[in-house]
């Protein structure tokens, strides 16, 4: 698998609240054998992962994979650590954060995981345990601890301009089980379930998600969008009510297509790197991260779940912003070129001085030996 397949899903006319647009996505028949359903946590927004270990962040819900089909819980949102500011840091974590749940003697048929921390942690255990080699460039930090600690800023729906009241009127099609969240229509978030009776009690947890930076700052400044107008001419041909309803379905099907082909397009067609994280009775619960290009598309991180048919059942994704497909950009290359800079340099056709600066422009100043640091400040007041 190389790319995202939203197979069997089908496109509805989008609905407009300001900057905020929301496109529905719409399955024909449910696909049965697996449903999403809720795991609610403390106000102290702890979980237990097993080995003494317990995961503490920012958890506003706990989704758990059932295939067992009895269908015993119903899907619903969770919790918040305190008064959480709107910024909220995701740290990296080497825990278990898929997990099967135990109890009532059918642990083997649930899946305890947490929405969108197994592709942000993905993310930032990318390269995490630093050089490779002990090249002199490099601290002693650097050799021993690798990125430790790493953290990332995301933004809690809640605090994204427009969003809670998009949500809040947004009609639920009839078989929906996903939808695009488009920003100042640039993808926000792509959201997919297996049913739709999961997806009308876990539409209300968009509003708990993390959100990137890019796309808080697009609701603050980005203008109202268009709303789904269809236009039929009048050539003749609408006679009967029946040739009017043809004519609208003409038009929502073209619409559906500019959608996949341009709006969406960036997402569906870019190659990514697939980790399978657990593997249960036919499905298959992967994470996944981008290319890392500097071509200035939007690149995505997530989680999907698909069947032996290779169908996406689950799906959730988070934009990156620039300054983070730029960290993982030039982290791939430092791993390519086994943390040698002078190596790396050419790589990325430019100068030992300028990747020291990218270095310490990424935020991994604090890995670079002294004299690197001296010699570059030495630089920077020649000039």
């Amino acid at each position: 698998m190389t790319r995202i397949d939203l197979t069997g899903l089908e496109v509805r006319p989008s609905q407009v609240w300001g900057g905020v647009r929301l496109v529905p996505l719409v399955r024909a028949e449910p696909v049965e054998g697996l449903r999403l359903h809720r795991e609610v946590y403390g106000a102290g927004g702890s979980v237990d992962v097993g080995d003494r270990t317990v995961y503490t962040s920012y958890i506003p819900h706990g989704f758990v994979a059932d295939w067992s089909g009895d269908g015993a819980e119903a899907a619903a949102y969770g919790t918040r650590i305190g008064d959480a500011p709107p910024t909220v840091p995701v740290r990296g974590h080497h825990h278990r954060l898929a997990k099967r749940r135990r109890g009532n003697g059918r642990a083997e048929k649930r899946l305890r995981f947490l929405p969108l921390h197994l592709a942000l942690e993905g993310y930032l255990a990318l390269h995490f345990g630093g050089p490779s080699v002990v090249w002199e460039e490099w601290s002693q930090q650097a050799v021993r601890r690798g990125l430790s600690p790493r953290a990332e800023a995301a933004y809690a729906g809640w605090s994204v301009p427009g969003l809670g009241e998009a949500l809040r009127i947004f009609e639920i099609h009839p078989g929906q089980c996903g939808l695009m969240l488009y920003v100042a229509d640039a993808l926000a978030a792509a959201f997919v379930v297996p049913h739709p009776e999961d997806y009308r009690l876990l539409h209300p947890t968009l509003i708990e998600d993390l959100y990137g930076e890019l796309v808080h700052q697009y609701a603050f400044y980005g203008a109202p969008v268009p709303q789904f107008a269809a236009r039929i001419r009048d050539t003749g041909q609408v006679r009967t009510l029946a040739d009017l309803r043809a004519a609208a379905k003409a038009e929502e099907r073209s619409w559906a297509q500019a959608h996949g082909s341009l709006m969406a397009r960036d997402l569906l067609e870019t190659p990514y790197a697939f980790e399978r994280v657990y593997r249960m009775d036919g499905f298959d619960l992967y994470r996944f991260l981008p290319p890392f290009v500097r071509t200035g598309q939007e690149q995505h991180i997530g989680e999907l779940i698909t069947d032996h048919k290779g169908r996406t059942l689950y799906l959730k994704t988070f934009r990156l912003s620039e300054n983070q497909i730029r960290r993982g950009h030039l982290l791939r290359r430092l791993a390519d070129c086994d943390w040698h800079l002078g190596r790396t340099a050419e790589a990325l056709g430019t100068t030992y001085t300028e990747v020291v600066r990218r270095v310490e422009a990424a935020g991994f100043g604090s890995l670079l030996n002294a004299h690197v640091i001296a010699q570059r400040s030495r630089e920077r007041r020649e000039k």
